[in-house]
């Protein structure tokens, strides 16, 4: 060793000497700096060296007055709820921010007790934790179980909150939540429909949002679970600027970059090791999801994000035909029953046939005089591109009727019938869609797409039975070079 890095080594060890004997010393220096105040107490937790995303982490969280919100999605072992759930919870009270009420979310309680647990893990055994942020004791329910965490000697408080609790309106003496943190307040199951995320969302914009004040912070961490999960909706606000005022900065940290370079080299130094961990998980689906940060497709899903395609503007030519596909819905339970019209352009044939589907499907609880009205506005509509419109509608049972009062008034329906059930339609509609046939807009179709790649899971399936109704006799008919569409 050189005598200048022995002169350095000397210095360093001095200082850090220094730290874990002079009290005021140390907490004058991690005060200002939650990168120092992590090695310092957490130093058992560094059994690799920190990669520059930790850094990177950090700094946001250290940057309150310029990201008042901020959101991590980053893989499984990549130590985010050890830095965000544990240690900055302390540094947040220890540190300049000064948090007093502190309160910790996530997607169960036994999770949340969890968070809990390890925070008072610190507390007790952290002999520096223990000097520095002084005697704690615990606030418990009727049932015995630990809901937060006092620190007397620095009035500070920490609880902990399971998704879809009412916390409006808590404080801990004179304060309200300063710092709110969300912690996988989601799950598989909880996205797997629209009103199980919207629920997720309501409650996080209803509820907890509201608990705290115009200064509080709120830090969000977790997995990407579905597209409109509620990490994915923050994405949105922030990318879009929607939560500019509040600093929202989003951060995501998959185990690999985009030419396959661990972002954490230090616990990840080679192929070997990537290899070894990718082998620990021992099923493909969670090894993207967990690790890779893609969103996943259950198996039986039957179209998937990836067979969605979008589409910027129309071909300016005209569409060789208009189908418009009507789902009655008049043997749905009530609490479905959404009558709907799907309209579609179709151009070309075979292999070079092109479906795009338009803007704003008509979806409604509505009587069927008054679905008739919006279907007869529908079509004179789209017949003043003068080409041909052919309507589809299912004529089995109930719906015959209907079909015929239809013919009567010179709508031009054509009724067919239903061959299979709903699943098996939509995976015949499905096939062009995998071939990258069919082209939705970027706005307006949300809750078509929604119903298409979450079937059989969401409350609502209308506006896909409309879309397969018209998709299936586009592949019958029109989708070979030869042959004409029905009618």
């Amino acid at each position: 060793m050189s005598k200048k890095r022995k002169r350095k080594k000397n210095s360093d060890d001095e200082i850090f000497g220094k730290i874990l004997k002079d009290q005021a010393f140390r907490k004058a220096i991690v005060r200002e700096s939650f990168e120092y105040f992590f090695p310092i107490y957490f130093a058992s937790y560094m059994q690799y060296d920190a990669a520059p995303f930790h850094k990177e982490m950090f700094n946001i969280l250290e940057n309150e007055k310029d990201h008042h919100l901020a959101v991590f999605v980053a893989f499984r072992g990549s130590a985010k709820s050890t830095i965000i759930g544990l240690a900055y919870v302390l540094w947040s009270i220890l540190g300049t921010q000064n948090k007093r009420f502190i309160l910790l979310c996530g997607q169960t309680e036994q999770k949340t007790r969890a968070y809990l647990s390890h925070i008072k893990e610190q507390l007790l055994h952290n002999e520096l934790l223990r000097k520095d942020l002084g005697p704690f004791e615990e606030e418990r329910n009727s049932l015995g179980n630990a809901t937060a965490i006092i620190l007397k000697q620095i009035g500070a408080k920490i609880m902990i909150c399971s998704t879809g609790q009412s916390i409006r309106g808590m404080r801990h003496n004179e304060h309200r939540p300063d710092l709110i943190i969300l912690d996988d307040i989601e799950d598989l199951d909880s996205v797997k429909t629209h009103e199980g995320r919207d629920k997720t969302y309501d409650w996080m914009t209803g509820e907890v949002i509201p608990a705290g004040s115009h200064k509080t912070r709120i830090i969000a961490v977790g997995n990407l679970l579905h597209e409109d999960s509620v990490l994915r909706r923050l994405q949105r606000k922030i990318q879009a600027g929607e939560l500019e005022l509040m600093g929202g900065i989003y951060r995501e940290y998959p185990i690999v970059d985009k030419d396959g370079v661990p972002l954490w080299p230090g616990k990840y130094p080679d192929e070997q090791s990537l290899k070894a961990e990718r082998e620990k998980t021992l099923d493909e689906r969670s090894w993207l999801r967990e690790y890779m940060l893609q969103i996943v497709a259950d198996d039986e899903q039957i179209i998937t994000d990836d067979d969605i395609k979008y589409y910027d503007e129309l071909p300016k030519e005209k569409p060789n035909y208009i189908c418009i596909g009507v789902d009655l819905a008049i043997s749905q339970k009530a609490s479905a029953d959404f009558p709907a019209i799907v309209v579609v352009y179709v151009y070309n044939r075979g292999d070079d046939l092109k479906v795009y589907v338009r803007p704003f499907p008509f979806h409604s609880k509505v009587g069927i005089k008054e679905l008739l009205e919006h279907l007869k506005n529908i079509i004179a509509a789209e017949r003043m591109h003068r080409v041909p419109v052919k309507v589809f509608m299912e004529n089995n049972g109930m719906q015959d009727a209907i079909v015929e009062l239809a013919k009567d008034d010179s709508y031009g329906i054509i009724g067919v019938p239903s061959v299979a059930d709903k699943a098996s339609r939509l995976r015949v509609a499905a096939v062009p869609m995998k071939k990258g046939q069919v082209f939705f807009p970027h706005h307006g179709c949300g809750d078509l797409i929604e119903e298409l790649t979450g079937f059989g899971k969401e409350n609502h399936d209308d506006l896909a039975d409309a879309f397969s109704i018209s998709m299936i006799q586009i592949i019958q008919k029109y989708g070979k070079k030869q042959g004409r569409l029905l009618g």
